[in-house]
């Protein structure tokens, strides 16, 4: 007997610890299943206020780079909830309040608001993006009311980054995409990266300008892509998994 319970013993510890081992594997393992998309709606509200700081300084287009990377990352944490069934109402607010931060103050920064008008045009396109964020729900699966505000940030960090940051032609589209954004006409839920591949390969070719080619490719790449959803939302983007 006092020969055999050693080996029984450490079997028995060793098993405790595998299983204690695999228990804590599986913990963690689930952890980052339901927040890996609030990770990304992290570090896109990490990218929006980098972006308003940069503004802060006038180093605008290291603000809009970083506006660019905050899109790219908006239509990665949705498609990652989904994919891991891993949707929440502290997620949604998260990514609400995201969106808010990168997709509203720090784009409408961009503008550059030196005087009343300005600072009220400025004011208008925040308050653009509430209404669109909190209030035009449309009640129909995948498909919103309103523009969706990442693609006005695009649409305005590459017009600023093409044209060198042109005031004057930056404040006159933004007004047009606070037209878009409470219009309460309807817009599909494109799913870039849980449809078609073309649309996947659209998104990888963001990340691949965004990341390494020049600004301007970077700037017309995200154009484009932004004005074809904006311009054409049925015709091109109309959502078909």
């Amino acid at each position: 007997m006092w020969m055999v319970s050693p080996p029984v013993g450490i079997f028995q510890s060793t098993k405790k610890l595998f299983l204690s081992e695999r228990a804590g594997q599986g913990q963690t393992l689930e952890f980052i299943r339901k927040n890996a998309a609030n990770g990304l709606s992290v570090a896109n509200l990490v990218a929006g206020l980098s972006s308003i700081l940069c503004s802060l300084n006038r180093q605008y287009h290291h603000s809009c780079w970083l506006l660019l990377v905050g899109f790219l990352l908006d239509l990665a944490d949705g498609a990652v909830a989904r994919q891991l069934d891993a949707c929440s109402a502290l997620g949604a607010k998260l990514d609400d309040f995201a969106d808010f931060t990168t997709f509203g103050l720090a784009t409408a920064l961009l503008l550059q608001p030196q005087g009343i008008l300005d600072g009220l045009l400025a004011i208008a396109y925040v308050m653009a993006v509430f209404a669109r964020l909190c209030f035009f729900s449309s009640g129909i699966p995948f498909t919103y009311r309103g523009l969706p505000c990442p693609y006005a940030s695009s649409l305005l960090a590459g017009t600023f980054l093409l044209t060198a940051g042109n005031v004057t032609l930056l404040r006159v589209t933004a007004i047009v995409m606070i037209l878009f954004m409470v219009d309460r006409g309807f817009y599909p839920h494109d799913k870039v990266l849980e449809s078609q591949l073309w649309k996947k390969l659209v998104y990888a070719g963001g990340v691949a300008a965004v990341l390494f080619a020049p600004p301007a490719v970077a700037s017309i790449y995200c154009l484009a892509w932004s004005m074809t959803y904006i311009i054409f939302p049925f015709a091109i983007w109309s959502c078909k998994a």
